[in-house]
């Protein structure tokens, strides 16, 4: 597996070796041991998929305190932007996103660190969307940044007409007015 470095330190792009033949491919999704050699140590405990449509953006989420959780992610079929904004109060890219086009062709993983605001965008007609959690998920420390927050400027390469929600997604906090971050 090829681990990339982002401008975000603790987040990489991952892009594992796949082999191509006839029958179709095979590749090593995760390796433990590869992790760990790059100083990625988790415990990985709940493995989580949604399916979604063309310009559903889910996010940005986060867990806090004790339930904060660190996030292996890709695509098994589709195309999303999938993105990570540090919330890390102590770091010099506070506020700062990592955004990248995740999906089935290229097979690109997102390595995320507790401390970040996750979610992504699909731009493929349907998604479906994986990952790995290294903690368990509590619904009351659940918590929301608002997707198009301008002092984050995410650009989720949707058109704002096109951006389907959910009511709670609708009206996450700005940066600004969180109160819950790391």
């Amino acid at each position: 597996m090829n681990f990339i470095k982002t401008e975000i330190d603790g987040v990489w792009i991952l892009e594992p070796r796949v082999f191509e033949d006839s029958r179709g491919y095979f590749f090593e999704a995760y390796n433990q041991k590869e992790f760990e050699e790059h100083g990625l140590h988790y415990n990985f405990v709940q493995d989580n998929q949604s399916f979604s449509t063309y310009g559903t953006v889910r996010g940005l989420h986060f867990q806090k305190g004790e339930f904060a959780q660190a996030k292996l992610v890709r695509v098994i079929e589709g195309t999303v932007l999938d993105v990570a904004v540090d919330l890390r109060r102590a770091s010099p890219t506070f506020g700062k996103h990592v955004a990248v086009e995740l999906s089935g062709e290229n097979k690109r993983q997102l390595m995320i660190p507790r401390g970040f605001a996750h979610g992504f965008s699909v731009l493929s007609k349907t998604a479906l969307f994986t990952y790995k959690c290294d903690n368990f998920y509590n619904k009351a420390s659940e918590v929301g940044l608002l997707f198009n927050d301008p002092d984050v400027g995410v650009d989720w390469k949707v058109p704002a007409d096109k951006v389907v929600l959910s009511d709670k997604d609708k009206i996450n906090p700005r940066l600004a007015e969180l109160k819950e971050c790391f």
